[in-house]
């Protein structure tokens, strides 16, 4: 027997927020209504389909699966409901993003800002869930992923967005900042700040195979500039995103390479120098990523359309 549509809308909010306090609240329904719901649903799908752990309720293989298709069919059905001429001026949509330090800092103010003017009344939810990206995108807690992608699987659309140079950046004070010219000797000789963890080829979400870059760095054209001197670099610190390497190098007499537009937006505010990498240093490719199927859907090909013309006037 299938599970009705009630309580596919329950199995939704569970997959969303990995709680039953949180999936009741969302629905509106009581802790015990939920629960109720989850039991009748494991009953007709013969699985446990969420299972309690130290993140919350983590949904097994079968719930991940079944979860993509179900929201498929909701969203088909919820399309044949909603009028074809979608009026953002009306509209009060959550809209969601998922990515990280850099585009919730480059495109996440010119976004707001249109929002703000063409849809007034919609929320916008930017969260950074790069460990589980292509999860965040079937199970749409995420309308749209922004993020460094070198491959996705084909149920995804993944278009260039921007095209971001790198640069060093450094403490106004410290000694690489004080030279006129910033060669590759004094830039190896300076301990670096790097981030996400080594090794740093493309990092690939496992259960759904996306392949994302894991990190700023460029191993290959830096390391073969530095090997065609015979010098080496010495990491000094590891850290997990943008704004941690800033902070550190604001504090430090240390370098760290992170995106040009990044680094302008904060470099005045921390105290903070910009250098030109001594070396050829090819730029890093940002892309817009989301279920093709998703653009049949009024409201996101026209986020779409607004994510693109803020990107294009960055």
């Amino acid at each position: 027997m299938l599970p009705d549509l009630n309580l596919l809308r329950v199995f939704q909010a569970l997959l969303a927020e990995r709680s039953v306090t949180r999936a009741g609240a969302r629905l509106g329904l009581s802790q015990s209504a939920v629960s109720h719901a989850l039991a009748r649903l494991r009953h007709a799908l013969d699985d446990e389909l969420f299972v309690r752990g130290p993140a919350g309720m983590q949904p097994t293989a079968r719930a991940l699966d079944v979860g993509a298709r179900i929201q498929g069919a909701l969203d088909q059905l919820q399309s044949a409901l909603t009028p074809a001429d979608f009026d953002p001026s009306t509209t009060d949509r959550q809209f969601s993003l998922a990515t990280g330090a850099y585009a919730a800092a480059v495109v996440g103010p010119p976004l707001v800002s249109q929002l703000a003017e063409l849809a007034p009344n919609a929320e916008l939810a930017i969260g950074d869930r790069y460990a589980d990206l292509a999860d965040v995108l079937d199970t749409r807690q995420a309308d749209f992923a922004i993020a460094s992608v070198v491959a996705a699987p084909q149920r995804f659309a993944c278009e260039p967005l921007l095209t971001e140079a790198l640069t060093w950046v450094v403490s106004a004070g410290s000694p690489l900042a004080q030279r006129k010219r910033v060669d590759l000797e004094a830039l190896a000789a300076t301990p670096h700040i790097v981030i996400g963890r080594p090794p740093f080829g493309p990092a690939r979400d496992g259960r759904r195979g996306v392949v994302m870059r894991s990190s700023w760095e460029d191993p290959d054209a830096f390391e073969m500039a530095l090997a065609s001197r015979g010098l080496s670099r010495r990491v000094a610190v590891i850290v997990p995103d943008s704004y941690s390497a800033l902070a550190v190098a604001s504090r430090s007499q240390m370098a760290t390479l992170i995106p040009r537009r990044l680094a302008l937006a904060v470099a005045g505010s921390r105290g903070l120098k910009l250098i030109d990498p001594p070396y050829e240093s090819p730029p890093a490719e940002i892309s817009l990523l989301y279920l093709r199927e998703r653009l049949q859907e009024p409201p996101i090909n026209w986020l779409r359309q607004l994510l693109r013309a803020v990107a294009d006037d960055l």
